[in-house]
């Protein structure tokens, strides 16, 4: 890495560091499942609060006395205007849309108690939420823990000083209106799902524990192991011993003055593949603390315009993936329903999945690496964001490391992807090329990509020109000939020339069908319209494209989307599934599955 880059790498660090310090967040707990944890889900109380009257005062400022504390009145000389003892439930983890009727379209701030009982210890606990969306403000005995923005990334904060022996309870003001200034944006085409969205757990750990750990492949070996580890305090001398007992490996190292250690070593390794997903379990330890992974070994690299998995060029049969579980259509919040969506896709014949738009929860991620499924994981920079403001930026770039922070050690990642469908410009180019140096900086072992657009040279030449082809490794982007750009026939009217010697990804194509709705390939939304689409496209690219890499056609799964209104068509649903939101397979699914079985 050149010096510039590098410089600007450790002060996005430092100022990612500074923003999460400002909103009570704690650094991120690695593999926060193999840790010692009480989970708190379950039915929690809920008031709906759409003029924030709980936070906000007359006069529009923050109230001493608000909601969060949830005082106790008599009534009589004192007394309040809301009561969380007598309000209606909710199972969290779970969206406030799909549990609710009269909150299917509701966007603003919902409150949410859950009291628990807790015995003390000498070590330190962690209240950490999987997601809520969008932006959280999380109080713990009637004080602030802190806040966290952002809908689809994990978080926790220090709670030990505000937890006592016996009951206690936790307060989460949840607010999921769509802002301008967000990320992403207030015009997104996916379902604005608010709530507490993933799992809510209390995490304990020692008072010096084992933050954070990277163990992987390094870059370009096939067999040495490189691992850092850093733990919470800045103590050196303290003993780590990393354990992989199926290869009788046993290593000792001892912190620097940073409370980090690095060091690697050489094992002849059976690799992560689609075909054999092989998962070691990984053993760390100090003389406080103890995490226990499951980790596979493998390398992803390019060359040329090809992607190389342990070595070998492969072609990446994909899908996209919206985080909307089959049938009942709400937010997942199981990994029973992740399996659902990933056993469609093997079925399908993938062996990678674009999860689209946004990250997904931590056990879809793992459940994939299980099932031998690659992975390309994405921040919701989407569309047309405010790329020129300074605390926008600081908003992507703490998704982007809590997205990295979280799956870093999955062998099936390997795709970071930092924006879709973003407009040209410098602002932008500025925006994401600093976003794609800090992953760089976080990760040099996997592929940085993006969901461009066509920039095309006329209208039957199809080409892609973009300024951020020089920060990204693949040259992925999102095509809809034959839906959005004309008819079914223009298919077999193009040509493209694109101009990079890098892996082509085409991100998304495809076009709207409604599961038995049928009739002639040329009328729109017909299965067999659809279907026709999808013929068209895979013979185009068998042999008038330059070599395409992996495909992720859009989408897997019909979901809700606000901007979908055609009645008794879409219905609040963008229909571009090769499955309907009832688990009916459609016509496209079967011309995308043939194809994939001879690829």
């Amino acid at each position: 890495m050149k010096k510039s880059a590098l410089l600007l790498a450790l002060l996005i660090c430092v100022l990612t560091g500074r923003s999460q310090e400002t909103k009570g967040l704690a650094p991120l707990i690695q593999n926060v499942y193999g840790r010692d944890h009480q989970v708190l889900n379950g039915y929690w109380h809920y008031l709906i609060d759409p003029l924030e009257t709980g936070y906000w005062d007359y006069r529009h400022k923050p109230m001493a006395d608000g909601f969060f504390k949830d005082k106790k009145v008599d009534n009589v000389k004192e007394f309040k205007e809301y009561d969380f003892d007598s309000a209606p439930v909710m199972p969290i983890p779970g969206d406030w849309n799909t549990q609710n009727s009269e909150l299917f379209n509701y966007e603003g701030t919902l409150w949410f108690k859950h009291t628990f009982n807790f015995e003390p210890s000498d070590k330190r606990v962690f209240l950490y939420f999987g997601a809520a969306n969008y932006d959280a403000k999380v109080f713990v005995n009637g004080k602030m823990a802190g806040e966290h923005e952002g809908g689809y990334t994990p978080f926790n904060f220090d709670v030990t000083k505000l937890l006592q022996k016996g009951e206690n309870f936790v307060i989460v003001k949840v607010d999921d209106k769509r802002r301008a200034d967000g990320v992403p944006t207030n015009n997104f085409d996916w379902f604005n799902y608010g709530g507490i969205t993933r799992d809510v757990m209390l995490v304990e750990l020692p008072a010096l524990y084992i933050q954070d750990y990277t163990i992987q492949l390094k870059k370009g070996s096939g067999s040495l192991i490189t691992c850092s580890i850093k733990l919470n305090e800045t103590q050196a001398q303290q003993k780590v011993t990393l354990e992989i007992p199926e290869l009788k490996i046993k290593r000792e190292v001892v912190t620097n003055d940073k409370g980090e250690a690095q060091f690697e070593f050489k094992s002849n390794l059976v690799l992560w593949s689609p075909e054999n997903p092989k998962l070691y379990a990984v053993t760390l330890s100090t003389l406080t603390d103890k995490v226990v992974d499951q980790i596979g070994f493998r390398t992803i690299e390019t060359r040329g315009n090809e992607i190389l998995l342990n070595g070998k060029p492969i072609f990446l049969k994909g899908i996209s993936v919206h985080e909307e579980a089959a049938f009942r259509n709400g937010r997942i919040f199981s990994a029973e329903e992740d399996r659902t969506l990933l056993t469609w896709a093997k079925e399908l014949g993938c062996n990678f999945v674009r999860l689209a738009h946004y990250p997904h929860n931590e056990q879809m991620v793992r459940e994939a690496e299980k099932m031998g499924i690659m992975v390309w994981s994405e921040i919701p920079v989407y569309w047309t964001i405010h790329w020129e403001d300074p605390n926008v930026y600081a908003n992507a770039l703490n998704q982007l490391s809590e997205m990295i922070t979280r799956d870093k050690n999955r062998a099936n990642l390997i795709v970071w992807s930092i924006a879709n469908e973003t407009p040209q410009g410098d602002s932008r180019d500025a925006f994401l090329s600093k976003l794609a140096t800090y992953a760089r900086s976080k990760d040099s072992t996997r592929l940085i990509s993006m969901a461009m657009e066509r920039s095309d040279k006329s209208a039957t030449t199809l080409s892609v020109r973009d300024n951020m082809s020089k920060y990204v490794d693949i040259i992925s982007f999102n095509e809809y000939v034959g839906w959005y750009d004309g008819a079914n026939e223009k298919i077999d009217r193009v040509k493209w020339e694109i101009d990079y010697n890098k892996p082509i990804i085409i991100s998304e194509f495809g076009g709207e069908g409604v599961f038995g709705n049928h009739g002639d390939v040329t009328t729109r939304w017909t299965e067999n319209y659809q279907a026709d689409l999808y013929t068209k496209m895979l013979k185009m690219i068998d042999e008038r494209m330059p070599k395409v890499s992996g495909i992720t056609p859009w989408v897997l799964k019909d979901f809700r989307s606000s901007r979908r209104l055609l009645p008794n068509v879409q219905d609040g649903f963008n229909r571009k599934g090769v499955v309907s939101d009832k688990g009916q397979k459609k016509m496209a699914f079967y011309v995308l599955q043939k194809w994939y079985l001879q690829k």
